[in-house]
Parts: structure tokens; C-alpha cells; sequence
């Protein structure tokens, strides 16, 4: 067996299976980062993530966004979990023919986000590689009470986002598919792309207003993260309102796509998809709204184990659990 015959995810399934359960550890294994119990009250959070110059990379992105984005990976990750991101470091593995200005933007580029994100960068480790490769690492510290997991949501809970999904899937279509858009839209369009953000000042907000039963960082596409929380939760999701950006739509229709595949199915936007206890709504907004930011309600969590949107006439459509994974091709 190859491991292209798996696939990540269920390459990742078979780590799990071999490893040794850790005292200190108190998220559960495949959650966005990991957490140690560094005292009776404290938790540290580290993610780690890889960036890899062939499947990682869009054209037109520079050295410099290529530095910001590994940071905006990991800080993400940590702060979905309610931590404060505090450091980042980076490996980096660069090729013997690549230019030095170029390896000095990239590090032009950690170093600026992670001070956007209110994070130090430390340092890292550099090695040759046969094409570049950038591993960041980001970590934080979060009171044990106000630490968020996939795994928390309960049937009545409300189903909500930070802000609306499409833009980085129709960029990406620009992109790799040559597609149309005009001028100004399609500004935006790569700009989701090549300037990605992470929902940090909301994340913690949320997380230490004490509202949400669980959260996810949504950069592997909204359909995969609903599935993901499904799976940690043992939940299923309804939702009933599908906020549509209307320059998505306009996208779409001109271009003969599917808006609904350019929202589930799309990635590396970095929205919030979170549960928020049913009587805490207008806390969780204000929450959100005091961090500079957006809640949007899109459904409710549900006992039955299925994820589909229901529209107003009432017509059923099942969400597939797809998008992109690395190993698979097609």
C-alpha cells in the first residue's frame, strides 16, 4: 500500500493508532493544536504546520505573503483554541540555488505577521532541501477554563461562522483555471488568497466569554470543518441560512459554477466555525463585536449524525465530506 492509496486523513488515523497517550495532554488527538497541562490552572497550545513550495504556494504570491501566511497558519490553529498566540518559530528548508534576497523576504514575512498577530518570532531552524519548505511552530498559554475543544457541542446549540466563505475558492479558480472576474472583484478575490487572516483577537474573545461549546479553524473548507467538529462531537448540523457574498455569486453565475461548491468546498479562508450554548447568542456577537469582528448564525447543532442545508422552501441538500487533501489527486 502507497501511501497515496490513503490519503492524509487516514494516514493521520494510523499515527494515532501507534501513539503513546500523554498524562499531560488535555485536547483530544486531531484537534487544531495541542495542549499541555503546564500547571493545575494553565494550559500551552502549540500548532505546528507545513507550508511546501509545489502544493503550498499560488502563483503570483510573494516571498514575503509566502513568510506571512506560515504565520497565519499556526497563530490561527492556537487561537481557535482560546490562547493568546505568544511565539512563533520556523524550520526552513531551502534549496542550494535559491536566492538569498528571496529567503530574506520570507523572513521579512514571519517576522511582520507574527508581530500582526501579537506574537514574537523567535528563530527556527535552516536545513537544505530539494525545494522550500517552511515548518512554523506557534504557541500560547490559556486558562484551563477558557481552553476550547473540537469536541464539545451539543444537540440545540447554534451553529455560527466569523465571516463569509467563497472569496479564496474564486481566487484560486483566477488563479489555477485561468477563470474571469472584474477588475475590482477580482482584486479581492487574491487578495483572500494571498493575504490570508486569521480570526485571533475574535477567537479569544469568544473563547474567554465563555459561550462556545466548540470551535475549529476552518482553513481545510467549511464542509471538511463541520465534519471534523461532527466527528468530535457526535453531532450532526442543520443549517438554514447560507450567507452568499454577492460578488461570489455574481462569480459563479458568470462562470457557470456552483456557489454552494466555491463556500463548502473551497479553503484556506480561516473563518471561525463555531457552537455557542442557545442562551448565549447575544453575549457570544458581543464578544465578537468588541474584538473588531462578525458572528454569523447559519445553523443549529442537531442529534442526528448529518450535515445538509435545508433552503426556504425547505429542500434538503446532504454537505459532502470533501475538499482538499493532500496525497489525493483529482
Amino acid at each position: 500500500m502507497k501511501v497515496k492509496d490513503l490519503g492524509e486523513r487516514s494516514l493521520i488515523e494510523r499515527f494515532f493508532k501507534i501513539m503513546s497517550k500523554c498524562e499531560g495532554s488535555v485536547l483530544p488527538l486531531g484537534d487544531d493544536a495541542v495542549g499541555y497541562l503546564i500547571d493545575s490552572e494553565h494550559v500551552l497550545v502549540v500548532n505546528v504546520d507545513m507550508l511546501v513550495w509545489n502544493t503550498d504556494v499560488p502563483p503570483g504570491m510573494s516571498f514575503r505573503q509566502v513568510g506571512r501566511k506560515v504565520v497565519t497558519m499556526c497563530v490561527s490553529d492556537v487561537a481557535v483554541k482560546g490562547a493568546k498566540p505568544l511565539g512563533v518559530l520556523i524550520s526552513i528548508g531551502i534549496p542550494e540555488n535559491f536566492s538569498v534576497d528571496h529567503v530574506e523576504e520570507i523572513i521579512q514575512g514571519v517576522n511582520e505577521g507574527s508581530r500582526e498577530y501579537g506574537a514574537c518570532f523567535l528563530g527556527g531552524d535552516t536545513n537544505e532541501c530539494s525545494e522550500l519548505v517552511l515548518d512554523g511552530i506557534a504557541f500560547g498559554v490559556v486558562n484551563k477554563s477558557y481552553l476550547v475543544s473540537r469536541s464539545g457541542a451539543k444537540p440545540g446549540d447554534i451553529l455560527a461562522i466569523t465571516g463569509y466563505f467563497g472569496y479564496t475558492a474564486a481566487g484560486l479558480k483566477i488563479l489555477l483555471e485561468n477563470l474571469s472576474a472584474p477588475n475590482n472583484v477580482k482584486r479581492k478575490f487574491l487578495d483572500s488568497v494571498y493575504n490570508p487572516r486569521a480570526r485571533v483577537k475574535e477567537a479569544i474573545s469568544l473563547a474567554h466569554s465563555g459561550t462556545l461549546t466548540s470551535s475549529i479553524d476552518s482553513s481545510d473548507g467549511l464542509a471538511w470543518s463541520l465534519y471534523e467538529l461532527s466527528k468530535a462531537s457526535n453531532v450532526g448540523f442543520i443549517i438554514r441560512n447560507l450567507p452568499v457574498p454577492e460578488e461570489v455569486a455574481r462569480f459563479a453565475k458568470d462562470n457557470n459554477l456552483d456557489p454552494f461548491d466555491l463556500i463548502f468546498y473551497g479553503g484556506e479562508e480561516f473563518e471561525l466555525v463555531v457552537t455557542v450554548k442557545s442562551g448565549m447568542w447575544d453575549k457570544a456577537v458581543k464578544a465578537v463585536e468588541k474584538a473588531g469582528g462578525t458572528l454569523i448564525k447559519i445553523g443549529e447543532v442537531t442529534k442526528e449524525k448529518k450535515i445538509v442545508l435545508i433552503d426556504e422552501e425547505g429542500t434538503e441538500r446532504k454537505i459532502e465530506p470533501r475538499g482538499y487533501e493532500h496525497f489525493i489527486r483529482g
